[in-house]
């Protein structure tokens, strides 16, 4: 719909996932995952609202496929966002609270090297542009990487996965890797 869904196309595609793009609810038909990229949080679930995702999607995974929200996509997850506007529909079903744009601004993105055992040993090179926060996690859910003052900025809850930063942007594949293995 919006955001970096084209560098989520080409890590998939490079890992040998023929990648689809998901426009309107029809399109969830026959898929093994769904990844909610980075962008613009508002817009993307401004967009799901209007074409008709927003259930959909919720069903997609309630029935146990997984799902994955990347940055802004990790805000659209949510229950619950701290500064959000009232407005936003949010998908609302991973158990984390977060705080958009929690770093600053565009100025403020930078890149860290985080340690994910469930990736493996060596450190995955994550990239945060305008990256939300997870400032609460609540039962249930994972913490699979934080940052080196133990804010958490990568989740897991079951068929859910979420990452404040951007895997698409690296050519470290391991989380599509990750994310594939949930999917089966």
């Amino acid at each position: 719909m919006q955001g970096a869904f084209i560098e989520h196309e080409k890590a998939l595609a490079r890992i040998g996932v023929e990648p689809v793009e998901v426009r309107l609810p029809y399109h969830l038909e026959g898929l093994a995952g769904l990844i909610i990229p980075g962008g613009e949080s508002t817009t993307i679930g401004k967009v799901a609202r209007e074409w008709g995702l927003l259930e959909p999607i919720r069903a997609f995974a309630r029935a146990g496929n997984p799902l994955w929200g990347t940055c802004a996509g990790m805000i659209v997850l949510a229950k619950e966002v701290v500064d959000g506007a009232a407005d936003q529909p949010l998908l609302a079903l991973m158990d984390v609270v977060v705080r958009r744009n929690a770093f600053g601004r565009q100025v403020d993105s930078f890149e860290a090297d985080l340690d994910v055992p469930a990736l493996g040993q060596m450190p995955f090179h994550a990239v945060f542009i305008r990256a939300p926060l997870i400032e609460q996690v609540r039962e249930g859910v994972e913490v699979l990487a934080s940052l080196a003052d133990g804010a958490a900025v990568a989740v897991r809850q079951g068929n859910l996965l979420a990452t404040a930063f951007h895997p698409e942007l690296t050519a470290d594949d391991r989380f599509h890797r990750y994310f594939l293995s949930l999917a089966g």
